[in-house]
Order: C-alpha cells, then sequence, then structure tokens
C-alpha cells in the first residue's frame, strides 16, 4: 500500500522538480537604459546618478525570475540619494578608509528593497 504526499517546498513545483530561473530582458532595452543612464548623470554633472543607478538596477531585477518568482524592487532613488550623500561624506571625514565599505553597503542597500 502506497500514499502520495504532496509538499510544496519553495522553488519546486507541488508534482514535480526544480522551477525554471531565467532573465528575460533584452539587448535593445538594456543598451537604452544604460545611455539614458549615462545621459542622465552627465547633464546633472553626476547628482543624479543614483537616480541612474535605481533605474537600470531595477530593470534588471524586475526581469529576472528565480525558481517560478519574479524579483521586484521597491528601492528609491531619493533613499540611495540620502545614503549616497552620508557615504561620501563619511569619505571625506575618514580621509577615504571609508571607501573601502563603499561597495557593500551598495549590496546591502540592493538586497534589503529586492523581494520576490
Amino acid at each position: 500500500m502506497s500514499s502520495v504526499v504532496n509538499v510544496n517546498v519553495q522553488g519546486y513545483e507541488q508534482y514535480g522538480g526544480p522551477q525554471q530561473s531565467y532573465f528575460d530582458g533584452g539587448l535593445a532595452q538594456y543598451i537604452g537604459w544604460r545611455i539614458l543612464g549615462f545621459l542622465v548623470t552627465v547633464c546633472t554633472l553626476g547628482f543624479c546618478y543614483p537616480w541612474a543607478f535605481v533605474m537600470i538596477y531595477r530593470w534588471k531585477v524586475e526581469h529576472t525570475v528565480i525558481d517560478g518568482r519574479r524579483q521586484t524592487f521597491d528601492g528609491t532613488s531619493l533613499q540611495l540619494f540620502g545614503n549616497w550623500i552620508k557615504w561620501w561624506l563619511l569619505c571625506l571625514v575618514t580621509l577615504g578608509i571609508y571607501s573601502f565599505w563603499l561597495f557593500i553597503k551598495l549590496e546591502q542597500w540592493k538586497v534589503k528593497h529586492t523581494h520576490f
């Protein structure tokens, strides 16, 4: 005698194996977003770089599907701009020493605002 147990484990379909992970963004879209981000950054002398960064990162995240679940990004350019100013001021005060932590802080901010 056998019994069937249906368990829905995250990342697995109810009756089968793993679901698919993929990226569905296109090259033309990517080039367009990058050009727009570059132009915005150059025309504002770098002040709107956080806006361009968020715009491009949101496009990447929202075209990513992991285990059948589409990711979302809820960070805003205003949030990043506030952190950006704080991080650069810390770099100035510490004579550049804080710059070693900038990459980590940016990654932490991106992960904090990326969801399924």
